[in-house]
């Protein structure tokens, strides 16, 4: 079928020179027999028109010019909503349909909002938290009666967080108020495809899963250093890569450089500029922490051509709509093939196009990573999200959004909810203690009228308590968390950006550091506002913002040990592999390169003490729940006190002394048994709760941020969160949020699962333990790490300088 053939919408692509696509023709298709799906395909392959193209026959077909609201359009950010906006209209007016197409975000104004309820568009794109805010209001679900489907882009950004189960709420909602709505998803570099399917659709059967034509050619390749160390350590060869990146730059019209950090934005946009002067004009810096003006001023001129180079975060990594650049560049490891295909994706943007992205290691490990990445991208292994599950918090915060609006009867809603994937479990205790908390806080905090913010009618019907509690829950709606953040702002005026309270509260005035790209001077902190003036000091500090611990995902931690098990086969088939050839023959001579279903375990003695390393290969994140439990199993063989390094390959623990080990005893170090008891005792995961709490609390409404302009700091609210956390856990224990607070804890932080199938991996694994004379290029970078978090009166740079020249006088000639 080609519903496009003959039509408005068939000419307005013919007169872009463009062929509709079969996957494009596909989702027209099932669109217009009434079906929902998910779209998947490359970025740039017009997933956006795939999903437009229905809605707009559909229009055509009915001669339904400027109707009330027909299409609703969820993006993950708000900075896209301007950019989609644009091409919907686009294409709207090309096919000659009266549709108005209009946001609503957190940035339009009162009188366009007014102006939407009164008369709403024909399509409105919006975010979550704008959604859920359109269903607060009285008589709100009014508007979207007429509505016929909804598009959610970037979906694979939404799931496997607690804005995803936010929107299937919202989407249970839409579904009950809409009979027949037809609901779309578009997503990217997505591993779980049926489950992601799953979750939007709500488990419809008729559901249909559209793929692009062919996976993206992407062309991945790490740039080799003349000249690296053997011994590597976090960070240091990035920047020193600096001459071979701007030669490569240089023959483009226009870049985009990615970090995976804020930090190594703010350093290598200073790096560039410091090198390259005459580029200022043409240099910008984007991320998520510079104020919104600026990243826009950036991304009108990535539209028009002006820039040369963009050095960027995720805050780019989505469809901000900019015409293709000439070259990616990729700083660090990418931590992940969806990452690094996604960014990839921002040259080459258009289909059939080849993208290529040039990999800069931080570090001479990292070429393997790279070299991993572009094998599992050319096999297709790309990782997935996972979906969360029986989140009280957001369902406590979408009951209060019902109760504001409309209100709601709760055996209707129960039903309602239960559609979704994320409450499709939810039991008849769990769902009334949800009304218990939401009507009067639970059994402790009932005392207190704030916390009775929903009350049941006399009909059975439940409503929002007054005017007050329903102003405060709107300025409260949301899912989206962090450290508290301080506004950054020169002491004659001019907004920079935000940047989190724990950098700004270990400053002190005087200080000086990094932010958007300017050396900046601390003058006073007032009111959550930093007060700063130019810096012309050398010594600069750079912010490190919460975001930065991006964990290796298991595709690319298998991927690496295949190589590792190659390279001692003696096979080296990729170019990175061969860089790094001498790092890796030391290792091997040293002690052992691990491979599949193997646990390499070092034993180093030094005059610091007693380190033992191992190298699990499981990511950050799992790392450091792993280095906690094998201290305290070590430790109940022999007290002793336990110094922990992580980084992604492995961790060190340092001690005094250590008891005798061999293979045998440090695979029953890892025995999976009694893993959560285990854990609980050896984190202080009490404490790790009661921030967790925070989050917890905030979302659930059991604290208030406060009004605009007198917001609290994150320390109020650690306060005011801990101290409801305390009593709750003296008078009510049992309480559904600590015990949530908890599991967050061990999932969230620590990867209890991933920790759970690496601890019963492991036990089935061979154990290759060692005791080298001295630190090998895998234990090296951990060695640094911890030297680095040490305070001492000698610089850490001179300190490893000194152990690497140490190393390469014992290693021999290269």
């Amino acid at each position: 079928m080609k519903p496009e053939a003959g039509t408005a919408l068939g000419d307005w692509f013919a007169g872009q020179g463009w062929t509709p696509a079969d996957f494009q023709r596909a989702t027209w298709a099932a669109y217009l027999a009434g079906r929902s799906g998910l779209v998947h395909s490359a970025t740039g392959s017009g997933k956006s028109l795939a999903a437009w193209g229905g809605p707009l026959l559909e229009g055509l077909a009915r001669a339904d010019h400027d109707p009330p609201l027909r299409v609703l359009w969820v993006t993950p950010l708000r900075a896209l909503a301007s950019d989609t906006v644009t091409n919907l209209q686009a294409a709207t007016d090309g096919v000659g349909l009266r549709w108005r197409v209009e946001k609503r975000t957190g940035d339009t104004g009162a009188s366009a909002r007014a102006r939407q309820r009164r008369r709403p568009p024909a399509a409105l794109v919006t975010t979550p938290e704008s959604l859920s805010l359109l269903l607060s209001y009285r008589r709100g679900g009014e508007a979207f009666r007429g509505l016929r489907a909804v598009v959610v882009d970037e979906w694979h950004e939404l799931l496997g967080s607690k804005r995803g189960v936010q929107l299937e709420l919202c989407l249970a909602r839409l579904r009950a108020l809409a009979p027949g709505l037809r609901v779309w998803g578009l997503s990217a570099t997505l591993g779980n495809t049926a489950e992601a399917q799953d979750v939007l659709l709500a488990g419809d059967p008729r559901g249909e899963l559209i793929r692009g034509s062919e996976a993206k050619r992407i062309r991945i390749r790490g740039l080799l250093p003349g000249r690296h160390e053997r011994f590597p350590w976090a960070g240091h060869l990035g920047v020193s890569l600096l001459p071979q990146v701007l030669e490569h730059l240089g023959s483009a019209r226009s870049c985009l450089l990615f970090t995976n950090t804020r930090s190594q934005a703010e350093l290598w946009f200073e790096a560039i500029l410091r090198a390259r002067s005459d580029w200022l004009e043409g240099l910008g810096l984007h991320h998520g922490s510079i104020d919104r003006a600026l990243r826009d001023r950036i991304e009108a001129g990535l539209r028009e051509g002006r820039f040369r180079c963009v050095v960027a975060t995720s805050s780019l990594d989505l469809g901000v709509d900019f015409s293709p650049v000439d070259r990616v560049v990729q700083v660090g490891s990418p931590k992940g093939v969806a990452r690094l295909a996604q960014r990839a994706g921002r040259c080459g943007h258009q289909p059939g196009a080849e993208s290529e992205v040039l990999c800069v290691p931080s570090h001479a490990l990292e070429l393997v990573e790279i070299a991993a990445a572009r094998r599992a991208w050319d096999a297709g292994r790309i990782e997935g999200r996972t979906p969360l599950r029986g989140c009280l918090d957001v369902l406590a915060q979408h009951l209060v959004t019902l109760a504001a609006g409309d209100g709601f009867q709760p055996e209707a809603l129960l039903a309602e909810v239960r559609t979704t994937h994320a409450y499709r479990d939810l039991g008849d205790e769990a769902w009334q203690w949800v009304l218990d908390f939401v009507t009067g806080g639970g059994p402790v905090l009932a005392a207190y009228p704030d916390f009775r913010r929903v009350l049941r009618g006399d009909d059975g019907r439940y409503r929002i308590a007054g005017r007050a509690h329903a102003a405060r829950h709107r300025m409260s709606i949301g899912t989206i968390t962090s450290d508290a953040a301080i506004a950054v702002r020169f002491q004659g005026g001019g907004h920079l950006g935000t940047i989190e309270e724990s950098f700004i509260s270990r400053l002190r005035p005087g200080d000086t550091f990094l932010f958007a790209g300017r050396a900046l001077e601390l003058v006073r902190v007032r009111d959550l506002t930093a007060y700063v003036r130019r810096a012309r000091g050398s010594r600069r500090a750079v912010p490190r913002w919460q975001g930065g611990r991006l964990p290796l995902s298991t595709e690319l931690a298998d991927g690496v040990r295949e190589i590792l098990a190659e390279v001692r086969a003696g096979h080296l088939r990729d170019p990175e592999t061969r860089a790094v050839a001498d790092v890796l023959a030391i290792q091997q001579r040293w002690s052992a390169l691990p491979g599949p279903g193997e646990l390499l375990a070092e034993r180093v003695d030094s005059r610091e003490g007693a380190h033992l390393f191992l190298y699990p290969f499981a990511g950050r994140l799992v790392h450091e729940g792993l280095a906690a439990l094998i201290a305290w199993r070590l430790g109940r063989r022999q007290p002793a006190t336990f110094s922990i390094t992580v980084n992604d390959y492995g961790f060190e623990l340092l001690a005094d002394e250590l008891p005798a080990l061999d293979a045998e005893t440090v695979r029953s170090l890892f025995h999976p048994e009694a893993l959560v008891e285990d854990l609980l005792a050896c984190v202080n995961a009490s404490e790790l709760a009661r921030r967790q709490f925070r989050d917890i609390a905030r979302i659930a409404g059991l604290v208030f941020q406060g009004y605009p302009g007198r917001g609290k700091s994150a320390r109020q609210l650690q306060a005011s969160s801990g101290l409801i956390y305390d009593t709750l856990a003296r008078y009510d224990p049992d309480n559904r949020l600590l015990g949530q607070a908890r599991d967050e804890v061990l999932e969230r932080q620590l990867e209890l699962q991933r920790l759970r199938r690496v601890l019963g991996d492991i036990s089935d694994w061979r154990v290759r333990y060692h005791e080298p004379e001295r630190l090998t290029p895998l234990a090296f970078p951990l060695w640094a790490d911890r030297l680095r978090n040490r305070l001492s009166t000698e610089r850490w740079e001179d300190r490893v300088a000194r152990m690497v020249a140490r190393l390469e006088k014992a290693a021999g000639p290269a």
